[in-house]
């Protein structure tokens, strides 16, 4: 029997005892894994052998999975040090073990929510008691970290589901093949098989020559699997953005623009935020270390600023009565909200350079915008956030708002209504909430299409006098903050927001997910 010389090669190295690896026949005589393929799909054809396909697992640490199994799970060093603190005989301070173990960020939160689950002790109020028979070296989870890292496999579908639920490790299905030898093969095999001279391509010398005439031309099967191409493809979350922007270009509403890193008086004194309030304290922002703060800011800009903050605005305002230090808002820090971006048309500065020594010149009452306007960005913030399913260090804001005269609530809702119809998404629902530069104020919550719940969505206002009369803005600014990756959830279905970007994002979802409006 005559057959191409890599099936010659694949039947010789099969075996009819037992299935042997596609890639271990590859090794053994030196072929690509894709050609032993093809091969072994047309020796099944022919009769001669038996592919067997199996679908197994590849367990895989995460970074994050990497560092625990390392160090300790976070709520194994709580355990730990609550005992040091005594915490097995009487209750002892949260603080005071969270500082003994070391724990910082979302690692303190991860601990908590995890210590009394598992039997550790209890968290009542402030203090944590530790239960002295509880035994770390049990913990399953802790046992399948340090398996994994060694290079092992666990057998504990229960521990690894957990871990997989905690994004320690990931989990990728792929598809093994084996070949076997059938009774057809072993007898074509003793009784001889030769190697075929077989021309696998046409080449143009063996048509100047005339070669091709006489030549054995090597069959195709198209049924065998054939490589991978993933070509590039515009970001599902891109889309989305760039859906965006036409939608509110077709409202009426022009782009803005500036910059990711700037002054804490852009992103924070100007919207009437209070320089001690927590969200401004470096827990729960990005500040630079060099350059460290900006170099010049408007100084007619910030004393009325300033003054709004000491004293209030118009004869009911009081103020905060709280410090307010110009050196605190000059410094520099990746922006928490593209409200910044507003705060700087509003004023005046939208252009101005965050570093240089270039000084922006003094705001004169909204710049060059006048009412009625309308502006929005579709832009990246970061918070220093607890990573879950709807929060990541960096996300898509969509910012806009509307100036004019006599606005009211009635007509935030109802732009937020055409805005989203545009997007088939008409569930929405609002609910009161506070903000120190908005006032009413409320945040909007849309029905996610797979869970049906109400997840929220954005956040919104109508710009108080304390933030308009500094920055010169005599009209009413009604404005907004949603977010680009929930209208992305609303629309598509998805449910973890660390599916479309991130290091964790699921690519087999980014290359066959359409968006569809």
């Amino acid at each position: 029997m005559k057959l191409p010389p890599q099936q010659v090669a694949v039947l010789e190295a099969a075996s009819a005892d037992e299935p042997r690896r596609i890639a271990d026949l590859a090794a053994d005589i030196e072929r690509p894994p894709e050609t032993v393929t093809g091969a072994a799909f047309e020796l099944e054809d022919a009769g001669l052998v038996d592919v067997i396909e199996e679908t197994e697992e590849d367990v895989e640490l995460t970074e994050e999975g990497r560092e625990y199994a390392e160090e300790g799970l976070p709520e194994v060093r709580l355990y730990e040090a609550a005992l040091d603190a005594g915490a097995d005989d009487k209750p002892v301070s949260m603080g005071e073990a969270i500082g003994a173990s070391g724990l910082e960020g979302p690692q303190v939160d991860i601990a908590l929510s995890n210590y009394a689950r598992k039997g550790y002790g209890s968290i009542d109020g402030g203090d944590l008691s530790a239960d002295p028979d509880a035994d770390p070296s049990a913990d399953a989870e802790a046992a399948a970290l340090e398996t994994l890292a060694e290079g092992g496999t666990v057998e504990d579908d229960d521990a690894l589901d957990q871990l997989a639920r905690r994004d320690l490790v990931a989990v990728r299905e792929r598809t093994v093949r084996s070949m076997l030898l059938t009774e057809a093969g072993v007898t074509e095999l003793m009784t001889g098989v030769e190697a075929a001279e077989e021309v696998g391509q046409l080449t143009p010398d063996m048509l100047a020559s005339g070669e091709w005439r006489d030549a054995e031309f090597a069959a195709y099967n198209v049924e065998a699997d054939a490589g991978e191409y993933t070509p590039g493809k515009t970001h599902v979350l891109r889309q989305a953005a760039e859906r965006v922007k036409d939608v509110l270009v077709g409202m009426g509403f022009q782009e803005m623009e500036g910059p990711h890193v700037d002054a804490d008086f852009y992103i924070n004194d100007c919207l009437f935020m209070p320089q001690d309030h927590p969200a401004r304290n470096h827990w729960d922002r990005f500040a630079l270390e060099q350059p460290e703060k900006i170099d010049e800011l408007p100084e007619d800009l910030v004393e009325r600023v300033e003054r709004a903050h000491r004293e209030g605005v118009g004869p009911d305002g009081d103020g905060y009565h709280s410090p307010w230090d110009e050196d605190f808002a000059r410094a520099l820090a990746l922006r928490g909200h593209t409200t910044s971006l507003t705060a700087r048309y509003l004023s005046g500065v939208a252009g101005e350079d965050t570093g240089s020594s270039k000084t922006p010149r003094a705001a004169g009452g909204a710049g060059d915008v006048e009412a009625p306007a309308r502006y929005f960005s579709v832009e990246k913030a970061y918070r220093n956030d607890t990573l879950d399913a709807t929060h990541l260090l960096e996300f898509f804001q969509i910012e806009g708002w509307v100036m004019a005269e006599d606005l009211s609530v009635r007509d935030l809702m109802g732009t937020f209504r055409e805005f989203y119809s545009q997007f088939g998404i008409t569930d929405i629902e609002f609910k009161p909430t506070y903000n120190p530069y908005t006032e009413p104020s409320f945040e909007l919550f849309g029905r996610h299409p797979e869970t049906g719940e109400l997840i929220e969505i954005g956040n919104s206002g109508i710009f108080r006098p304390e933030m308009l009369e500094p920055l010169g803005v005599e009209a009413d600014v009604m404005a907004w903050g949603l977010a680009l990756e929930r209208l992305l959830m609303l629309v598509t279905g998805f449910e973890d927001i660390r599916d479309v970007h991130g290091t964790l994002c699921d690519l087999d979802f980014l290359r066959d997910a359409e968006v569809v409006y």
